[in-house]
């Protein structure tokens, strides 16, 4: 896809939705708690009931995957990458959550984003 129908996907996404590139990123950032809730630190093991969260069992999956995808990257990916990996049922909780994404990662040690 060309960089100018890219920014246009983009722009679309985010007028439908209401989704700002800082809410993907906010989202980013949950999903790789969501796979890796320990934070990286070696032999630190965390169950987390992500229902407690508001997380429903399908959407904790679909942002499990995408974080494993992402494990290692800024927050900060192109938003139509993350919205075609997102299930119809994750993009409704996400749209319905946007603004709270924030205290779930607030919730958990930081991780180095550096």
């Amino acid at each position: 896809m060309n960089i100018q129908k890219n920014k246009q996907r983009i722009r679309e996404i985010q007028q439908i939705t209401g989704l700002r590139p800082t809410h993907f990123a906010d989202l980013i950032r949950v999903a790789q708690l969501i796979y890796d809730p320990s934070g990286g630190v070696s032999g630190k093991i965390v169950e987390v009931d992500w229902l407690t969260f508001g997380i429903p069992r399908g959407v904790a999956g679909n942002l499990r995957s995408l974080g494993q995808q992402y494990q290692y990257e800024s927050p900060h990916v192109s938003p139509d990458l993350v919205w075609d990996e997102l299930t119809p049922e994750t993009r409704s909780w996400f749209i319905a959550h946007k603004s709270i994404l924030w205290e779930i990662e607030e919730s958990f040690p930081a991780l180095d984003e550096d």
